[in-house]
């Protein structure tokens, strides 16, 4: 697994589509720091929690000069629906396509659950530089607190 992009490497540019039909990718970012927090399905409690944390958190997040993305393969309907549901100001992206970053980061892996097979997301957080590199990393995130943990982790940056 050592292969997979982690703390000091580039983020990979890899275009995510927004749910405005628009185009979104770490770059566009450029010259500010980024936090992309990857979630497995919109209006579940743990994720719908997680979104509402970090929109809540989303100005001190401004004021630490650092964007929001969150990122599921959910479509862009279902985002449109999900921060609509729960007033949401955090920005969504989706990553439905092949190889997508989700992919590339190696967080869209296998998983069980009641012996059952299937492909999922794995609850991970990125902060990225300004300069595009990954800063760091939350693996199988728990969502109690970790808006705030990461917002702490912007402003160290």
């Amino acid at each position: 697994m050592s292969d997979l992009p982690q703390a000091g490497d580039p983020m990979p540019d890899i275009a995510l589509e927004t749910p405005d039909g628009g185009i979104v990718k770490a770059s566009d970012f450029s010259g500010r720091k980024l936090v992309v927090f990857f979630y497995p399905k919109d209006n579940t409690p743990g994720c719908t929690t997680e979104a509402k944390d970090f929109s809540a958190l989303k100005d001190d997040f401004e004021a630490a000069d650092t964007a929001l993305l969150g990122v599921s393969k959910d479509s862009a309907k279902k985002h449109q629906n999900f921060i609509a549901k729960h007033d949401l100001t955090t920005p969504l992206a989706t990553d439905s396509q092949e190889d997508g970053l989700s992919d590339a980061l190696g967080i869209w892996t296998e998983k069980q659950m009641y012996g059952k097979t299937y492909m999922g997301m794995v609850r991970t957080t990125y902060l990225v530089d300004r300069e595009g590199q990954i800063a760091q990393v939350w693996n199988k995130v728990k969502v109690k607190g970790h808006a705030q943990e990461v917002l702490e982790a912007t402003r160290a940056l």
